[in-house]
């Protein structure tokens, strides 16, 4: 049970390394507000994927993955969001143009942490990942419900550690992020980046 926990501790760990819109939406919040609320924002995705976890255990992840239409509505709505986010930061970019420095630091709108969470909620590719993955990779040895909700929780750690920090590795360059012109490069950049993987979201099958 032991290695079948490491291999998927592994597994887990390499797949949350992947760049997704989960480092995009903490990207731009970091690079626009702040550590503190990019950190509150790598919070909210964390909630997201317990809320995830719960839903997969309690096995309603997997009548949205296993029916077509709840995956395409709720497919929808978080590649509506990630444009949103993206048209957002393009924007930003704009407009910080005729921005004192001061206002043009200011923390954009929205809570962070909410922000995260919804990003996190409305990816219907966590569902079809827990309820087609985690279920291969619990360990043998525990319930399936226990072994799932083990890796959840694992995940969810594992997330929380690589994304805060990442977090923490963008503020070590604040300086050099917060020249005006560097900031409207990453506002572009990644409101680029969230637009794109708001299309790739919407035209992605089950």
């Amino acid at each position: 049970m032991l290695i079948q926990f490491v291999t998927a501790t592994g597994v887990l760990a390499v797949l949350t390394m992947v760049p997704g819109p989960d480092m995009a939406v903490v990207t731009k919040r970091a690079v626009s507000a702040g550590w503190r609320d990019g950190l509150r924002t790598v919070g909210g995705i964390t909630a997201g994927l317990l809320v995830w976890g719960v839903l997969t255990v309690a096995g309603l992840a997997a009548v949205l993955s296993a029916s077509a239409t709840a995956y395409t509505v709720v497919k929808l709505a978080g590649a509506g969001y990630l444009l949103f986010l993206g048209v957002q930061a393009l924007l930003q970019s704009r407009s910080s143009r005729s921005r004192t420095p001061a206002a043009a630091s200011a923390a954009p709108r929205g809570n962070p942490w909410r922000t995260g969470l919804v990003s996190n909620v409305l990816n219907p590719k966590i569902a079809v990942f827990y309820t087609g993955l985690l279920p291969t990779l619990a360990p043998t040895g525990l319930s399936p419900h226990t072994g799932m909700a083990l890796l959840v929780l694992v995940h969810a750690v594992l997330t929380a550690l690589w994304l805060g920090g990442y977090v923490l590795l963008l503020a070590k360059a604040r300086a050099f992020f917060e020249k005006p012109a560097v900031r409207r490069a990453m506002d572009r950049v990644t409101g680029v980046v969230l637009i794109g993987f708001g299309l790739k979201v919407a035209t992605t099958q089950p």
